[in-house]
């Protein structure tokens, strides 16, 4: 859709939608086929300009390296895991008990 200026008649302007023709299409379903065809890609391995998308992959895929998206899921940080602090304040008071009573740890 598209919009697009209208004369109302006593000196208004309206600026509203307009209907646009559609394609016309099958009734039928029809699976999304992917080419292997893309805009020319400046790869950031080697530099070089590629059409075709198996052919920039296999320069990755020579060199070892992976090819990355820009999914935002993937930039998401993982939660940082509970810190348990009753566990710390017990571990605290058994090392100070062990040292009230005489130990010592030996250093060779």
């Amino acid at each position: 859709m598209t919009h697009a200026w209208f004369d109302l008649g006593d000196g208004r302007q309206v600026f509203r939608k307009v209907e646009t023709s559609r394609p016309k299409r099958s009734d039928l379903s029809a699976p999304m086929i992917s080419t292997d065809t893309m805009p020319e890609t400046q790869s950031m391995l080697d530099g070089k300009y590629y059409t075709s998308k198996s052919a920039l992959r296999a320069t990755y895929r020579q060199a070892g390296v992976e090819e990355v998206g820009n999914d935002p899921a993937r930039l998401r940080r993982k939660p940082k895991p509970k810190i348990d602090r009753k566990a710390i304040k017990d571990t605290v008071q058994k090392a100070k008990a062990r040292f009230d009573r005489g130990e010592r740890s030996r250093t060779p």
